[in-house]
């Protein structure tokens, strides 16, 4: 992995092991722990005291640095006039550490962790380890809800939903990953004194999906520039799911690709030309005139997948653009063409070198590809952002694991979260789309790795302007108004 830039920092999302290394780190460095857990149960209790007013609260904590936590929020929001019943899994002899430090300043009663724990309370605040039962009201994880894998978003067992999550320092993955995420409600990183400069020697590898660390990569035209310098993708056309390329080829254009020619089939070129203007159309009847048009050293960025169909020209196309050397998005039937054999397809990948090719497999086309990251690590299902990982070091591409937490990652180690799409983007053709915004972003010269994380959040963020009735075509039309905001940077506010 190349040397993070400092707005990768800003939005790294630290697994459970590295934010505990920061922690160590920080400690190392001179802070206490205790300062470090009476830092993050203020920040829990004026997190609250900012959405809520007084009302009866319950603060329920484990026997770990969350329960900690738990303590100092509990005893700040009763120095400030909430009514405040704290009750604890185990025995209050048995904490230890900053834990037992923090318990030691509470000078309240504890009750044991039970259903009559909740009698009478308004809010609970959720610092356990073990998972909280269902609960009706409104609830306050500190870092995330209980139950809820930080690392991985899984939920293991139970967990409640809670109306507010407050973590420290830095985001963790399970707060973007499904299904973490749609228990964690608003989520706010509170600042407890840890240094940024930790993650010098932390390194996180993992990032919110954000503007502020590839925005500097993305290919704005020049005074000096002209259409043969902003690059000429190539959009492979299917014969009989026209609509597919159509949808791909316009994309590329409309993010700024210079030229765009579409290889079509003869049979089903007057349906390609009809439907599309700026557009260039192509006969390509068969692998040998596709191979023409690859051979144009112009046509600098291919596209293959979109109703391509299934069929042995497929793969031998794909294998034909691998060849090629050209910067290239593989999507659709060009992954599942190689289900059976997909030992071929990374053998070509890797022989692609540079630039990196880009896979966008949904679900189903990334379990016909990657069958091993199907299955159990240590009883386990690996989470979704492991195995976006390990099939990017596998193939040697940058793999973009589509789904409403799209993940996109790097042969390298990096890996970019998602987490702006609306769930109108669950509909026919926003996938040929995305793909053709890449390979357009692509054929201007901008990095895989980057190339694919920006056209994820452009189509994302068009899809969240357009809402409901959201068709594929209108993602295409919003790109303007989406691109321009960018430019300016007239954009929503980033997660913290």
């Amino acid at each position: 992995m190349s040397e993070p830039s400092q707005a990768w920092r800003r939005h790294a999302l630290l697994s459970p092991h590295e934010m505990g290394e920061a922690d160590r780190l920080t400690i190392a460095g001179g802070t206490s722990g205790i300062t470090l857990m009476e830092n993050a149960g203020r920040a829990v209790a004026d997190a609250i005291a900012r959405r809520w007013s007084r009302r009866p609260v319950a603060v329920l904590c484990g026997p770990g640095n969350n329960g900690g936590d738990g303590f100092v929020s509990a005893r700040i929001l009763a120095e400030r006039g909430w009514l405040v019943r704290l009750a604890l899994f185990g025995e209050r002899a048995a904490l230890r550490g900053d834990a037992a430090l923090a318990a030691a300043r509470w000078n309240r009663s504890i009750e044991p962790l039970g259903i009559g724990c909740l009698d009478g309370a308004a809010l609970v605040v959720d610092a356990l380890i073990a998972a909280l039962g269902k609960s009706a009201l409104p609830v306050v994880a500190v870092d995330v809800p209980s139950g809820v894998d930080g690392g991985s978003g899984a939920v293991r067992g139970s967990a409640p939903r809670a109306a507010l999550s407050v973590t420290f320092f830095r985001r963790k993955p399970g707060h973007l990953l499904l299904p973490g995420r749609e228990y964690c409600g608003e989520t706010v990183v509170a600042p407890i004194g840890i240094a940024a400069g930790v993650l010098d020697l932390v390194r996180p590898e993992t990032a919110a999906n954000d503007p502020a660390w590839w925005l500097d990569r993305f290919p704005w035209p020049m005074a000096a520039s002209h259409k043969y310098t902003r690059g000429h993708a190539l959009v492979a056309g299917g014969a009989v799911m026209t609509g597919a390329a159509r949808l791909a080829a316009r994309a590329a254009a409309r993010i700024g690709a210079g030229l765009v020619t579409v290889a079509a089939p003869p049979a089903a070129l007057p349906v390609y030309a009809a439907a599309l203007t700026g557009i260039i159309v192509r006969p390509a009847a068969g692998l040998e005139a596709f191979v023409e048009l690859l051979a144009d050293r112009r046509r600098n960025a291919a596209l293959i997948g979109p109703g391509a169909g299934v069929t042995s020209e497929t793969r031998e196309m794909t294998a034909a653009i691998l060849h090629d050397k050209k910067r290239a998005v593989l999507d659709a039937d060009a992954l599942t063409v190689f289900a059976d054999d997909p030992a071929t397809l990374f053998a070509a990948l890797g022989a692609a070198e540079t630039p990196t090719p880009v896979l966008t497999p949904h679900e189903g086309e990334f379990a016909r590809l990657f069958v091993e990251e199907t299955g159990r690590s240590s009883g386990r299902p690996a989470s979704k952002l492991d195995r976006a990982r390990r099939a990017a070091r596998q193939s040697g591409a940058v793999v973009l694991l589509k789904g409403n937490d799209t993940v996109i990652a790097a042969p390298d180690g990096r890996a970019a979260i998602n987490a702006n799409a609306p769930t109108e983007l669950a509909t026919a053709g926003s996938g040929d789309v995305l793909a053709g915004m890449i390979v357009g972003l692509l054929a201007q010269g901008m990095p895989s790795f980057e190339a694919a994380a920006a056209a994820t959040w452009l189509h994302a963020e068009a899809a969240r302007r357009i809402g409901a009735g959201l068709v594929a075509e209108d993602l295409i039309d919003t790109l303007p108004a989406v691109l321009g905001a960018l430019k300016i940077g007239a954009l929503p506010p980033p997660q913290a």
